[in-house]
């Protein structure tokens, strides 16, 4: 996990994914994005894979534990992450924990984090962010219409 966190600092990514296979990628969309495109596309690349990420909150989490990730290291993980890891068996380790995520341009907490605060599974938190993300887009959509 060492390697893959030297690798999150080193290449100033958002986060790597060793795969099951040993092979390392690394991705730089801003928060979940990531996580959300490889569930979408590249799904295999999380099946028992190793993941370092910068901050890793509860939407976090539920997509990686979704996604059939083994072990995680972050940066920063949010305490509202933890009972979605232990109960999935998924291995952490984190440099700060702290009671919730706060975006870093304010004293704000993280909307995604709220967003997923009464899901209890990782397939809740999937589905409720996929909605959000959805209703998003339709109103990205409709003020550019």
């Amino acid at each position: 996990m060492e390697t893959l966190l030297k690798r999150l600092r080193h290449d100033a990514c958002s986060l790597v994914v060793r795969d099951a296979t040993g092979n390392i990628t690394t991705y730089y969309k801003k928060g979940v994005r990531d996580l959300e495109d490889l569930l979408d596309h590249h799904p295999e690349r999380l099946r028992e894979a190793d993941i370092a990420d910068k901050v890793i909150g509860k939407a976090a989490a539920g997509m990686a534990v979704y996604g059939g990730v083994r072990r995680i290291a972050a940066e920063v993980m949010s305490s509202k992450a933890l009972p979605l890891l232990h109960k999935a068996g998924v291995s952490y380790q984190y440099g700060r924990l702290v009671d919730h995520i706060i975006i870093p341009d304010g004293d704000n907490r993280c909307p995604l984090e709220q967003i997923v605060a009464q899901c209890d599974t990782p397939a809740d938190v999937v589905k409720t962010l996929r909605h959000h993300f959805h209703f998003m887009q339709q109103q990205k959509q409709s003020h550019n219409s």
